[in-house]
């Protein structure tokens, strides 16, 4: 899922997961993330998480400013991964996927051990329904999850073997070419395309 570090002066000082619709940042205790500084508003900007992947970011009227990649914002953006969100000090990273831990080190350590001894596979998802549909997601972790938290999460896992999905939570079983995930991980190929509570993604391996 999408996420958020924020650091000041090269040292992290928060580290957050966007698992909400809107997540609101600003100095007073009831936003979401709270940055205690006079450089920062009230509330200062907002995340909106939309669709499987998208976030896009909104200033709320701050005195100060919100700045993408030193561009400061005027309208509501959306965010790509790896920008870098600067309000006042702060120098906030945005990652469009996380890595999750497994359930054991031993099986965190074989996924590991197992990505490295693939060939250099190139993996991603292609959002091809929903309001994210043209975004493309590439999967570089070991483990990477996808999904809206709630409804229905997936784990992608990067094995010697391939690529595995598994459905990790929500209400919402998968599909994967119309048929719904068991309990098992279940080995992707190449134009697969996996249905998440209504958006459905393709699978693509490249070379």
């Amino acid at each position: 899922m999408p996420q958020l570090i924020a650091s000041v002066k090269g040292v992290e000082v928060k580290h957050v997961y966007l698992t909400k619709n809107r997540t609101t940042l600003g100095r007073k205790p009831g936003n979401d993330i709270v940055l205690d500084t006079m450089v920062v508003s009230g509330q200062h900007c907002a995340f909106d998480l939309v669709g499987v992947a998208d976030v896009f970011l909104q200033d709320l009227g701050s005195t100060n400013g919100t700045y993408v990649n030193d561009h400061m914002v005027r309208e509501r953006t959306r965010l790509s991964d790896g920008d870098v969100i600067a309000i006042g000090p702060y120098r906030i990273r945005y990652l469009q996927a996380s890595e999750e831990p497994t359930s054991s080190f031993g099986e965190t350590q074989a996924f590991l051990s197992d990505s490295m001894l693939q060939p250099q596979m190139q993996a991603s998802f292609a959002v091809i329904s929903g309001s994210s549909a043209g975004l493309e997601v590439p999967v570089v972790k070991a483990v990477t999850t996808f999904g809206r938290p709630g409804v229905s999460v997936v784990s992608v896992a990067h094995r010697r073997n391939g690529f595995f999905v598994t459905h990790l939570a929500g209400e919402s079983v998968p599909l994967l070419n119309g048929r719904a995930l068991g309990d098992d991980a279940t080995l992707l190929s190449d134009q697969d395309v996996l249905d998440l509570a209504g958006t459905q993604m393709r699978f693509q391996l490249r070379e």
